[in-house]
């Protein structure tokens, strides 16, 4: 069982950034890969970066390709999205989620644990 505690979120002018983290509990966390997700209000969770399990592995949607990065410290069981040049359009409920595979994934269905999100909100 992984439980996992997003931070980070609040309240940004568009261009500026911040730096989401995720930090979970248990003690296999190097063995998960794992993603960030969002969701707008009135859209469905999307898949926004993935890692693998040592980071040597990542995928971004294109929307934010350039802009956001994943990465993560197993030694502090924690992931992180820093976000960059944020757009109004990035403004969403985001979400850490972890699978039991060393393999990224950008399916929601492939995540067997999720955070409980943080809000985004980037004004123009």
């Amino acid at each position: 069982q992984v439980q996992l505690v997003e931070s980070g979120g609040g309240v940004v002018q568009a261009g500026g950034s911040l730096r989401l983290s995720c930090a979970a509990s248990g003690r296999t966390f190097s063995s998960y890969a794992m993603g960030w997700f969002r969701q707008a209000p009135g859209k469905e969770r999307e898949f926004v970066a993935a890692i693998n399990w040592n980071g040597g592995i990542t995928y971004y949607a294109d929307s934010v390709k350039g802009r956001f990065t994943i990465s993560r410290d197993n030694a502090k069981n924690t992931v992180y999205l820093q976000m960059n040049s944020l757009k109004p359009e990035d403004t969403a409920v985001y979400y850490c989620a972890a699978r039991r595979t060393m393999v990224i994934a950008t399916i929601t269905d492939k995540y067997e644990y999720w955070g409980q999100g943080t809000q985004v909100a980037v004004s123009s």
